[in-house]
């Protein structure tokens, strides 16, 4: 008789034994990829910047359109700004030419703006807030002139005094050489 009471209470022993050695055994559960949390706009303003659209450009006319000095100005900064390098020095490098006057973007005074300031896709920069309006006018003018689209009303920046040379290097008053001809290969037929 002993044995049988013996077995009884070894049995549900036995039993908690095992219940607790699965539930011992269950799996432990981790996240080893979390998603982020849901993004969802902050009402604390980080920052008093906020985006707007770009000043209104199209009823705004070059002030510098007839200005040979401005056009000369805007041949510096041409170089200055590194615009040559793109667009080489005469206006057809790498970028897209500037010598004629079929652009994609248009060629009025307002449209060579926008561009400078805002940039074009697959290559051309924005340059907002890098140059100073007038100087952009001013390289407006000038590659405006690279095409001829700038009127030629501008007066020359150099007065008539300057316009000659009248020094020992002058060319005026000089005699052809004796015994000078012209070599065969230099005339047209």
């Amino acid at each position: 008789m002993l044995r049988p009471l013996a077995c009884r209470a070894r049995t549900p022993l036995l039993l908690v034994g095992a219940a607790l050695a699965v539930v011992g055994c269950r799996r432990e559960e981790r996240r080893f990829r979390e998603s982020p949390p849901a993004t969802t706009p902050s009402a604390v303003r980080v920052s008093a910047l906020q985006p707007g659209t770009m000043a209104d450009t199209s009823h705004m006319p070059n002030p510098y359109e007839s200005s040979a000095y401005a056009q000369s100005e805007g041949q510096r900064l041409f170089g200055w700004y590194n615009c040559a390098g793109c667009h080489a020095n005469g206006g057809g490098g790498m970028g897209p030419p500037l010598m004629d006057d079929e652009w994609i973007y248009g060629s009025s005074p307002e449209n060579i703006y926008n561009t400078i300031i805002q940039g074009r896709p697959n290559g051309m920069p924005s340059f907002a807030g890098k140059i100073p309006s007038p100087q952009i006018w001013q390289l407006v003018t000038y590659v405006r002139s690279l095409s001829g689209l700038t009127p030629m009303s501008g007066r020359s920046a150099r007065t008539e005094h300057m316009n000659f040379y009248q020094g020992a290097q002058s060319m005026q008053g000089a005699q052809t050489p004796k015994n000078s001809f012209r070599p065969p290969a230099s005339e047209f037929p």
